[in-house]
């Protein structure tokens, strides 16, 4: 067999995780790897099913590699993913480009799929979401340096907007010696940065070990000597608790960075969403973890528009985010997801409304970022090299305050020794463009 596959993968770095597991499988079974889809003879579309301009943006990739199969270019046609798992067979019927479809629980077939559907034998495998490996090899995807590693997969929060539950099933760990031993198989490969994430980070080990387990997860990890930076991602505020708050605080291989999606201040909008809280609930353990971790960066997200959501509950929110002015925030229109509560609920609001709300916070988020671009003008920080910028003529990275692919970056200038990608230098910051703070690397 001199088969050649390649792998879109689209949606979440939690997905990602998946596809490269995908990709080793493959590997393993005798599949040469192509990054470039039209080089290969099979593509798998590893899609996101999560919101409706998510699940289009999977569809629209299905299509323009429909257009290359036509060509003679590939042969086959595999989806897994998201959107598989949520629409099962509804996948080949719709879309008469496709093979396979195949879901989640399917995922360590994915090479006897991928055989059939370059036989010409058409697949469509959707065994239990829970048998989906929440461990094994991977081809990593990301740049050699950096890498995510999922600790836990599906949830029990049940918001009322999401489809996660319904598409990934229950919230499971991984034991932590897997874990660990697939964090120090990165480390030893290269990684210098690890990226901890889970549809909720912070519930880690509640289903296995009978308490949550993130702070003991990140004081092991923090023992593994050539890693440099770990980041936490995806954490739910309910579960922030002091000792989780300690440990970010007092390791210094913990970025002071914490990604906290509140999605709303309003109590009676939050209990609507099945989410707990309100304004002042909310502000209390923002102020702590301010006063607890000095330099914090607080990244969040919202949702504008959410059924019944009134002027005033919008303006509160608007307000919320002016007064507490996240260092990084993102904020979405409410999609009404199918069998999901909250689609069944009264008040919906129009595409219009909920969109104009979201603006709204954004571009009033532009002046916070600008004011904290500012604060780091005149200070030296630490920067980890990613490339060279041939528009901009100068190297770029990116500080604590910068997770990857959903932060933006520093740019810098350098003497006569230029850096290499996956390297810490030290940079002075003159300026800013945008929301990228701009300066010199310190020999």
């Amino acid at each position: 067999m001199n088969y050649k596959a390649g792998i879109v993968s689209l949606g979440c770095a939690k997905n990602q995780v998946d596809a490269e597991m995908l990709l080793y499988n493959l590997k393993e079974r005798g599949f040469t790897i192509v990054n470039d889809p039209a080089d290969a003879d099979a593509v798998i579309v590893n899609t996101c099913g999560f919101i409706e301009s998510a699940k289009q943006e999977s569809i629209d990739e299905i299509i323009e590699l429909g257009a290359l199969k036509r060509e003679g270019k590939i042969k086959a046609i595999i989806v897994t993913g998201c959107l598989a798992q949520r629409y099962q067979n509804e996948i080949t019927k719709q879309l008469y480009e496709v093979d396979a479809a195949i879901g989640i629980g399917a995922n360590a077939n994915i090479a006897d799929v991928v055989l059939d559907a370059l036989n010409s034998k058409k697949t469509e495998l959707f065994p239990d979401k829970m048998e989906l490996p929440l461990s094994g090899g991977r081809i990593q995807s990301t740049p050699k340096y950096t890498a995510y590693l999922k600790v836990s997969d599906g949830c029990d929060n049940r918001c009322t907007y999401c489809a996660i539950p319904l598409i990934r099933g229950g919230f499971r760990s991984r034991t932590m010696e897997d874990i660990l031993s697939e964090a120090r198989q990165l480390v030893n490969n290269g990684v210098k940065e690890l990226n901890v994430i889970a549809q909720d980070t912070t519930r880690y080990g509640e289903d296995i070990y009978g308490k949550l387990m993130l702070p003991e997860l990140l004081k092991k990890l923090c023992k593994i000597r050539e890693l440099h930076w770990i980041r936490v991602l995806y954490c739910y505020p309910d579960r922030v608790t002091d000792e989780l708050i300690d440990v970010i605080a007092q390791e210094d291989k913990i970025c002071k960075y914490i990604d906290l999606p509140l999605q709303h201040c309003d109590g009676e909008i939050l209990r609507r969403m099945n989410r707990r809280g309100d304004r002042e609930s909310l502000t209390a353990l923002l102020k702590k973890l301010r006063e607890k971790i000095p330099g914090v960066v607080i990244r969040t997200t919202f949702i504008t528009g959410f059924p019944g959501e009134s002027k005033e509950q919008f303006e509160e929110l608007a307000q919320f985010a002016d007064d507490i002015r996240f260092e990084r925030l993102g904020c979405f229109a409410y999609s009404q997801e199918e069998d999901t509560p909250a689609a069944d609920f009264p008040d919906q609001l129009d595409e219009e409304t909920k969109q104009n709300r979201a603006d709204i916070i954004m571009e009033q988020q532009q002046t916070v970022m600008a004011e904290y671009c500012e604060s780091l003008i005149g200070k030296e920080i630490e920067v980890l090299c990613e490339g060279f910028d041939r528009i901009a003529e100068c190297f770029f990275g990116r500080s604590y305050a910068d997770a990857p692919e959903v932060d933006g970056c520093v740019f810098f200038t350098c003497g006569d020794r230029k850096p290499k990608a996956g390297e810490f230098v030290r940079v002075k910051i003159d300026d800013y463009l945008g929301c990228d703070p701009v300066g010199a690397m310190i020999e």
